[in-house]
C-alpha cells in the first residue's frame, strides 16, 4: 500500500485537454448577444400589440429581420451550449445523458428554425 497525496497520485496525468473550446463558445456567444437583444427588443417593442401588416412593414426591413434571425441562430446556440454543461454536469448514466443530450439539441434545433422560419416568410412575404 502507497501512501500518496492527492497531487502525487494526478502528477503526470496532464490536463483533460478539453473544455476550453467550449468556454470560449459560451462567452463568445454572450458578448454577442449583448447588442443583439438590444437591437432586437427595440423593433419587438414597436410590433407588439400592432396588427400584421405593421408587423410585415418593421421585420421587411432588412436590417431588422437580419438582426431578428442573428438572435435567434445565437441565442438557440448558446442555450444548447449551457445546457449542455448542466446535462454533462448533472445528469448520470451514459444513456440517460445520451437521451438529454439528443433532446436538448433538437428542442434548440427546433425553436431556432421555427424562429428563423417565421422571420423570413414575414420578411419575404406571406
Amino acid at each position: 500500500m502507497r501512501y500518496q497525496t492527492d497531487r502525487q497520485r494526478v502528477e503526470g496525468l496532464g490536463s483533460a485537454k478539453d473544455g476550453t473550446q467550449e468556454w470560449w463558445k459560451q462567452r463568445v456567444g454572450a458578448v454577442a448577444l449583448v447588442p443583439l437583444v438590444l437591437l432586437f427588443v427595440f423593433p419587438l417593442l414597436r410590433a407588439v400589440g400592432s396588427d400584421f401588416d405593421t408587423v410585415r412593414g418593421i421585420y421587411e426591413n432588412p436590417v431588422n429581420a437580419l438582426v431578428a434571425i442573428l438572435f435567434f441562430i445565437t441565442i438557440m446556440s448558446h442555450l444548447r451550449q449551457g445546457l449542455q454543461e448542466v446535462i454533462v454536469d448533472y445528469v448520470h448514466g451514459k444513456a440517460m445523458m445520451t437521451i438529454a443530450l439528443l433532446g436538448n439539441t433538437m428542442f434548440t434545433a427546433l425553436i431556432g428554425v421555427t424562429g428563423v422560419f417565421s422571420i423570413a416568410k414575414i420578411a419575404f412575404g406571406a
